[in-house]
């Protein structure tokens, strides 16, 4: 990686805030097996007591305790009976948050990324948090992982201006479906799911 790191500070912010700021940035993760890396183009913010669809909703558990720790953290988690998905934590001192990262342009790592089970094209292998939990290998082990030092973390890469950014409700939930939390680069065709079409864009640019 030729960008540097982002530091702690930068995780400690308002979830929706990162989530922004994290659109053109770069995951990493040096594995025995190589470099797998990837540009992220969409991304979810949850925050905590004040949003019904974040897993801090209800309070500290043995599940969700990284998000009520430092920013800056993996949180990963089990779902479906299939996918580990990768989060990072991000808030305040003293808040609990986090942002999924949901779609990613590959970067490194092809062969490895392949080698675990999608022979789609480029664009759609880490469109998706399932795809990137798989081709990144990650398991409930990477939970907890300081994303500022170690083998996993976020390189500075390359911002993405607000004129570029689009928001949408979040994926995948039954309440807080009135936040615009889920943020995209428009154009990227590795962004998931529905939601990110003209209208999407122009609620970003308000």
């Amino acid at each position: 990686m030729t960008s540097p790191r982002l530091r702690r500070e930068f995780f400690a912010r308002d979830p929706v805030v990162v989530a922004k700021d994290l659109l053109g940035r770069t995951l990493f993760y040096r594995t025995p097996q190589g470099l797998i890396a990837g540009r992220i183009v969409e991304a979810e913010a949850y925050t905590g007591s004040s949003d019904p669809a974040s897993h801090a909703y209800r309070g500290r558990t043995a599940r969700n305790a990284v998000m009520f720790g430092p920013a800056g953290f993996a949180y990963v988690y089990f779902t479906y009976g299939m996918h580990h998905c990768l989060n990072v934590t991000a808030d305040i001192p003293g808040s609990a948050g986090a942002v999924l990262l949901r779609g990613l342009e590959p970067l490194a790592g092809l062969e490895i990324i392949r080698s675990r089970g999608d022979a789609g094209p480029e664009w759609r292998l880490l469109s998706g948090p399932g795809k990137i939990g798989r081709a990144f290998g990650l398991t409930l082990s990477d939970n907890g992982r300081d994303l500022t030092s170690g083998p996993l973390g976020i390189a500075a890469g390359s911002p993405v201006s607000v004129a570029k950014i689009a928001a949408a409700p979040r994926v995948g939930i039954t309440r807080g479906l009135e936040k615009r939390y889920r943020f995209a680069v428009i154009g990227s065709r590795s962004v998931s799911g529905p939601g990110l079409g003209p209208t999407a864009r122009r609620a970003a640019r308000s």
